[in-house]
């Protein structure tokens, strides 16, 4: 996972989810507890939400995740939800139980919804709901993270590159990339919080995601302001550093016919600079056959980026909306759990998220940019490639690099 700004560091987690993982969130949701419990704390809802329709008052609804996801996160967070000092209560002073924090964090974060309408529905204060998402946050910060890891384990990254490949045929390829931005509340003007107004004039924070085939992100970078580059935030990043000195991206090579090796890459749109390790689009109008046919490739492979960032606003929409001002601390981490979030549903299997509706846009209003900055050899490398999937050229062989 790439540097989250403010955020203290942490211990990685090696061990990435595993059939273990999914065995025992199964286990957890089949006792009867988290049902017995959701029919007692649905009848408690009121305002808003429990003037919505019955479907509307499903489980899945009102949390945006099934009861096996819910109960597999609630066992994460456990140990420091119910600290001694974390105490909360009802209006009425009856205490909230582990599974009633949880349900409170969760509809905060998946439903954008104020403190005070959250408040209102689960009849506790906002300060209470503000507290509770807080400690929320930062359990799932120390409980979650290895969720979000790069691939490590033997074998992986070659299941993902045969999944690339699947999509258009792009061989070799570990990761699509792009930049969204998290909207905020418009600073001062002429205040030194202008640093956040991007491109389009808006107020905002970037979020750039490395991700997987599946949708799942593998490396993030947040809290830079929106009046950044796409190519300057991914050369402050750590996983840009990583890659020029080899350590990553450093698996099998692909070999073309003549000699020429093909390392391992990412995909992005012309926002991203042309690399060696990172592959963009051919610029222009007048474009050979077979340079059109590559954009086409590359575009259809390079979706699975824009696919998930639209599914991480439409699932948890407290990043959705404009309700920050410019923060350095708080908004990075909360961005950081929804991404964590994000793919714990994906390993849980959760078919909550399916069911979702999903547009084709997570920066609606936002031009698309081009970079011209491209690496001489990363051009070449580009274009014998583009040579070989147009079919010009011999079949190639995968070698250790």
């Amino acid at each position: 996972m790439g540097p989250v700004r403010g955020m203290k560091r942490r211990k990685k987690a090696e061990k990435k989810v595993d059939q273990n993982v999914l065995a025992a969130a199964a286990s957890l949701s089949s006792q009867p507890q988290p049902v017995d419990w959701w029919d007692d704390f649905s009848q408690r809802i009121t305002g808003p939400l429990s003037s919505k329709s019955e479907d509307r008052m499903k489980f899945e609804s009102v949390l945006k995740v099934s009861r096996k996801t819910f109960s597999y996160i609630c066992s994460l967070v456990k140990e420091d939800m119910m600290t001694s000092s974390s105490n909360f209560s009802y209006s009425n002073g009856k205490q909230l139980s582990l599974n009633d924090q949880v349900a409170v964090a969760l509809r905060r974060l998946s439903s954008g919804e104020s403190l005070v309408s959250i408040g209102d529905s689960f009849g506790i204060n906002r300060s209470t709901v503000s507290h509770i998402t807080w400690r929320f946050v930062e359990a799932m910060e120390e409980r979650g993270l290895h969720h979000l890891c790069w691939p490590t384990k033997l074998g992986e990254m070659e299941e993902i590159k045969s999944k690339f490949e699947k999509i258009r045929g792009l061989p070799n390829c570990c990761g699509a990339i792009d930049i969204t931005h998290i909207l905020m509340t418009h600073p001062t003007p002429g205040s030194p919080d202008d640093v956040w107004l991007d491109c389009e004039e808006k107020c905002s924070m970037i979020l750039q995601a490395i991700v997987d085939p599946d949708m799942r992100f593998r490396n993030i970078i947040t809290g830079w302001p929106g009046s950044l580059s796409d190519e300057l935030v991914l050369r402050s990043s750590g996983f840009f550093k990583l890659c020029e000195e080899r350590s990553c991206l450093n698996g099998k090579k692909l070999v073309l016919s003549e000699g020429t090796e093909v390392r391992e890459y990412i995909v992005g749109d012309s926002g991203f600079p042309l690399l060696q390790w990172l592959l963009t689009p051919y610029k222009g109008r007048e474009l050979s056959n077979y340079q059109c046919e590559f954009n086409k490739r590359l575009s259809a492979t390079q979706m699975v980026a824009r696919r998930a960032l639209v599914r991480l606003k439409e699932m948890w929409k407290i990043i959705q909306g404009v309700m920050w001002t410019p923060d350095k601390n708080k908004l990075p981490r909360i961005i950081l759990v929804c991404c964590i979030l994000h793919n714990i549903v994906i390993d849980l299997e959760d078919e909550v998220q399916d069911e979702m509706p999903l547009s084709h846009h997570h920066d609606s209003g936002y031009r698309q940019h081009t970079c011209e900055s491209a690496d001489n050899t990363a051009s070449l490398l580009r274009e014998k490639l583009a040579l070989y999937l147009s079919g010009e050229k011999n079949l190639a062989s995968v070698l250790p690099g």
